[in-house]
């Protein structure tokens, strides 16, 4: 059986009335977190369902915005799980079949959610650059808690020297975000430049003055920055080879939490099905694995984009915790604003983030792509127009 094959009684039916002795399914299913426990319930439906034992036979490996997780597994005719190759790895599992022709081999467990979605990443950023024929990766790294998380993802990936650093300071980047992205960088051991963005954000401040008409510093003053940083990143791209790797999470791709052609500029968009919530669970479970690679002041200070005086994301958005559970039930399962609501979300919050997510689309249909490790990302997954002069 191929793939959709082994979803439906029919085709099992059929190969069991043909004669077959055995199940063999080979396959190619997009992973996302605890996938593998779906997969195997499924198909020990289809054994119990035709009295057959079942071998299933999975890819490991990524292609663009997916990823293949591998474990391939074995069932007896009753459904119970007898073999399990590793997740993630290319590997040779021996099953036995005895007199009865049920298969017998060793169970390999099956890891945490938090190492699921470690090794989702690195395998699609490995496979993104290695089958596409990028040499390195560049990453701008600001002292924060995501471009952390992408720069250990990808030395995990590419090894540290196929991975480049580069800090761009403004006036309202912090001296601890210096220190703190010196010090990954110094952990990790790849090459590491500052560039200080303040002398070029003043030039295009002055060209703009005559325009701008003496109208107050807003949003259009932080966005400049982004960009700054975003046609620095891409020179280095061009001239190096090296892919950029954007730092963008989830929470802020939905909310549009992100600023076109520069925090959003890049050929790779690592974390974007991840939201914040677990961008800090991914950093805890990274430096609880034997060595503390991200600083810890990056895990416990106010998340800020430092793009004007004082600034921290909550300024803009609800507190994350609150917001990636909003994001969950309305994405993902798929609940109204209402049952959202019932659930003992505040109505403001929930219509503040559906608002948001809806009025964005614009924003996500002009990033790179990304690794998908969600039942449902952006992209794909997720169909709504960009024009629908929905506003409420």
């Amino acid at each position: 059986l191929i793939c959709e094959d082994a979803w439906f009684d029919e085709p099992a039916q059929a190969a069991r009335d043909a004669g077959a002795q055995c199940l063999c399914v080979i396959n190619a299913s997009p992973f996302h977190i605890d996938k593998s426990g779906e997969r195997e319930q499924r198909m020990a439906e289809r054994a119990r369902a035709v009295g057959l034992p079942l071998l299933y036979s999975h890819l490991v490996g990524g292609q663009d915005e997916v990823v293949f997780d591998g474990a391939s597994f074995a069932l007896d005719a009753t459904g119970r799980l007898t073999a399990r190759a590793p997740s993630f790895d290319e590997a040779l599992a021996i099953v036995e079949l005895d007199a009865g022709g049920q298969p017998r081999g060793e169970i390999t467990p099956l890891p945490a959610i938090e190492a699921q979605a470690w090794r989702a990443l690195v395998t699609g950023v490995r496979d993104y650059l290695g089958k596409n024929g990028f040499p390195g990766a560049i990453i701008g790294l600001s002292g924060g808690v995501d471009s952390a998380l992408v720069l250990a993802l990808a030395v995990d990936a590419l090894g540290a020297d196929k991975v480049r650093a580069v800090m761009m300071p403004s006036k309202y980047t912090a001296e601890i975000s210096w220190i703190d992205a010196r010090k990954m960088a110094e952990r990790l051991g790849v090459r590491y430049d500052e560039i200080p963005i303040a002398p070029m954000f003043d030039a295009f401040r002055a060209s703009l003055a005559p325009l701008f008409d003496g109208r107050p510093e807003d949003a259009t003053e932080e966005n400049l920055q982004a960009r700054i940083r975003g046609t620095l990143l891409m020179a280095l791209s061009n001239k190096l080879g090296a892919i950029v790797l954007t730092t963008g999470n989830k929470s802020e791709m939905a909310t549009g939490y992100c600023t076109l052609y520069g925090d959003m500029a890049g050929g790779f968009a690592v974390i974007k099905d991840v939201t914040k919530t677990l961008v800090y669970r991914l950093c805890r479970w990274k430096n609880a694995q034997g060595r503390e690679v991200i600083p810890e002041r990056i895990l416990t200070r106010a998340p800020s984009a430092e793009l004007r005086a004082d600034q921290t994301d909550q300024d803009s958005l609800p507190p994350y915790d609150v917001l990636d559970a909003i994001l969950v039930h309305y994405m993902e399962d798929d609940q109204s604003i209402e049952q959202i609501v019932a659930a003992g979300f505040a109505a403001a919050d929930v219509e503040r983030v559906t608002r948001l997510i809806k009025v964005n689309e614009y924003k996500r249909r002009q990033a790179p792509v990304g690794i998908r490790i969600t039942h449902r990302a952006f992209g794909r997954d997720w169909r709504y127009p960009i024009t629908s002069k929905f506003r409420a």
